[in-house]
Formats: C-alpha cells, sequence, structure tokens
C-alpha cells in the first residue's frame, strides 16, 4: 500500500534525525533520493554503533536509509547545482538537517529553492532552532538529552543524570518533521501552496517530557526527587518500578498496595491502605516489596498477577524477545537485499494500512548506486 506515491523527496539530510523522517516517508511510498557528499556520502555511512559492517557501511546507516536512493553531488560545483535544481524542479519534498545558515550559504535554503518550485514543502531539523545563543551548537543526541532534562529523569537517586541508550531524541526530531511534512502535503494539495516545516531536536526531546515538563511548571518549579531504588518513573508512586526475582527482572506499573500484598501474599504491604502514602513513602514501600520478590521465580509472581488484572511484564533482552510468540505473530522483521546479493535482516515500519504491512525489500543504496539511472530520468 504506497500511500505517497508520486512523492519525490530530495533528502540532503545525514545522521539520523532527517533520515529517519525521510525513512518513514519512504515507507508510506514516496520515492526518496538522498544527495550525498562526493566519496564520503552521508557520513552515518561510517557512524558504527558496534563493529559489525555490512557491504562497506555501517548497521546504523543501513537500518535507517533503506528503500531510498542514492545521488552523488558536489554543491559547491557549478555543474552539480544544475542538475540539483533539475531535480528541484520535479520534486514535492526538499529536506535537510543542517546547521542553520549552511544551506543559505550553499544557495539551498527555503527562499532559494522556493524560487525554483513555487510550491515546494521544505523541512529542516536543526539541534536548537534559527536563533539564539544555542543555533550554533551541535545537534547530537547526547548533547540535546542532556540539555533538555531527560537525563535528569532517569536512574536511581544517588546514580548520575543517565541518558537513555538509543538515540532517541534523533528520532522523535525524525517522526515530527515526518508529521509536518505529511500536514505540509496536505494544505498543498487544497491550496496549491508550499509551505517551510521547521523542527529543532531540543523542542522534540521537552514534547516527548510534555507530562513530567507540565506538572514541573504546575508545582511550583519543584524538581522530582528520583527513587532510592527500583526505579522507572520520578513522578510515579510504588509500586512501579522494576524489580529482581529469583531468576530475572519483573516490571510493575500502578497498583493497589495492599491488594497485591494480600496477592503476594507480603503481609507487611497491606500496612500501607492510606493511598496519599504511596508517593512519598514510595521507597520504603519498594524496599519491602523488592525483598519480598527476590524469594520466587518471575514466571511464579507472574501466575499470580496476571490473572489479576495488574500491570505487569517480564523484562526481556533482545535474544529472549525474539522467542515469545506475541513477538513473532508480529511479523517485525523483514530482510532486504543488497546490491551485493547479501540479505539484511531489519525492522519493518510500524504502520500498517487497511491491515496490510508495509515492508520493502530494497536495501539502502551504495554511495551513487542509482547516479546514472537518475541522470538519465531527469536529464541531468
Amino acid at each position: 500500500m504506497k500511500l505517497l506515491e508520486g512523492i519525490l523527496v530530495l533528502d540532503f539530510s545525514q545522521f539520523l534525525s532527517g533520515p529517519s523522517a525521510s525513512l518513514r516517508l519512504a515507507d508510506l511510498g514516496a520515492r526518496v533520493i538522498k544527495i550525498e557528499k562526493p566519496e564520503i556520502g552521508d557520513i552515518c555511512r561510517t557512524l558504527y554503533v558496534s563493529d559489525t559492517e555490512i557491504a562497506g557501511d555501517s548497521t546504523l546507516f543501513h537500518a535507517i536509509n533503506r528503500n531510498k536512493e542514492s545521488f552523488v553531488a558536489d554543491l559547491k560545483r557549478e555543474s552539480d547545482i544544475e542538475k540539483i535544481h533539475k531535480l528541484i524542479r520535479q520534486a514535492d519534498i526538499v529536506m535537510h538537517n543542517f546547521r542553520p545558515g549552511v544551506m543559505q550559504r550553499l544557495g539551498f535554503d527555503y527562499d532559494s529553492i522556493k524560487a525554483i518550485k513555487e510550491d515546494i514543502v521544505y523541512a529542516e531539523i536543526s539541534g536548537y532552532g534559527e536563533e539564539g545563543p544555542w543555533s550554533k551548537l551541535p545537534g547530537q543526541d547526547l548533547l540535546l538529552q542532556a540539555l533538555s532534562g531527560l537525563t535528569y529523569l532517569n536512574n536511581t537517586k544517588e546514580a548520575p543524570p543517565t541518558p537513555m541508550g538509543v538515540s532517541v531524541v534523533d528520532i522523535l526530531a525524525g517522526t515530527h518533521l515526518a508529521q509536518g511534512i505529511l500536514a505540509a502535503l496536505y494544505r498543498r494539495e487544497n491550496t496549491g501552496l508550499g509551505q517551510k516545516v521547521e523542527v529543532n531536536m531540543l523542542e522534540s526531546a521537552l514534547d516527548y517530557q510534555f507530562e513530567v515538563f507540565t506538572t514541573f511548571l504546575n508545582d511550583g518549579e519543584s524538581l522530582p526527587e528520583r527513587c532510592e531504588n527500583n526505579h522507572a518513573h520520578a513522578y510515579v508512586a510504588a509500586p512501579y518500578g522494576v524489580y529482581q526475582t529469583a531468576d530475572a527482572h519483573l516490571a510493575l506499573a500502578m497498583g493497589d498496595i495492599p491488594f497485591l500484598g494480600k496477592l503476594l501474599g507480603c503481609k507487611e504491604l497491606e500496612v500501607y491502605t492510606d493511598k496519599s502514602s504511596w508517593f512519598p513513602l514510595r521507597d520504603e514501600i519498594k524496599t519491602v516489596l523488592a525483598k519480598h520478590l527476590t524469594g520466587k521465580s518471575t514466571q511464579y509472581w507472574l501466575d499470580l498477577l496476571e490473572p489479576a488484572d495488574i500491570w505487569c511484564a517480564e523484562v526481556f533482552d533482545y535474544g529472549q524477545l525474539r522467542k515469545q510468540e506475541g513477538y513473532r505473530q508480529l511479523n517485525m522483521e523483514m530482510d532486504v537485499k543488497h546490491s551485493n546479493g547479501g540479505t539484511i535482516k531489519t525492522t519493518r515500519c510500524p504502520i500498517r494500512v487497511n491491515g496490510q504491512l508495509l515492508t520493502s525489500n530494497k536495501a539502502a543504496p551504495t554511495l551513487g548506486q542509482q547516479q546514472q539511472e537518475i541522470s538519465k530520468e531527469f536529464d541531468l
């Protein structure tokens, strides 16, 4: 199901945030042409999160650039600039994630592109916005997690601020950009007018925390206290957290403490009958609960908790997750074929349309892989 069939995207972006947005557009059926530097290409090709390499490029590059095409152009060379101008005249979307001012210096800012294609949807991601003292800082995920307060909420009370172990701000910003692009396309369809869509990573990180940040703003700007143990959420009362059992770990969400005590056979929990005490006394309650849960296996506790509709789950790593029937039935993995004949296993788009999975077996392109085809098709 190609909902965006016929939409052409020129993607100048690199690394993760911009390419994650164009990946979602490609999943939905758009044609995405990556505009890459000569010789080097997208720097993400050599950005390794492990020592695993596929067909000369990093697994990270393959994960986020599948189902795209690659065209090499030197944006400082006049002949290549004219080629890009020809592509722009046929494009629906132009996107990038360079620092503020870079595209303007190259002559590919919104006003310049709009002069070439009036109804263009121009989309950009920056780290901190176009103005202000932070505007020139690098928009790197860890730095954004640190500045936005996100790391402060993680881990236990005595632990240092702890980042999330994924490029969460990159992917959030990419998601927001894709949302803005789709809205701009809808607007263009109704009015014929192009739009400029802007997202910055700091605002995306703050929006991600809208629940807890709103609480902070309306609670006398009082910072939350992280739990001393079994941490999971700085703003939620006991029993919310992750607990060690005799053989693994168990996640518990919200629940009634005395009822939980009766269910688990832990009389020490039954005395906490005052709901208003479950937050201020959460460390005390969690200590009691944590000690009790180490006495039996995770499955033993699940057999008690799940029939009683207590929100709980076993804590899996990737290997354990893939063995579960609930995971297998999702068909979340797919194989894509690289141009060298190899096969890469990756995740599919999580969106379903009319019950149909959105999949593609087209892997990320090698640098300039579609150079000749694109040049011929667009008379470059």
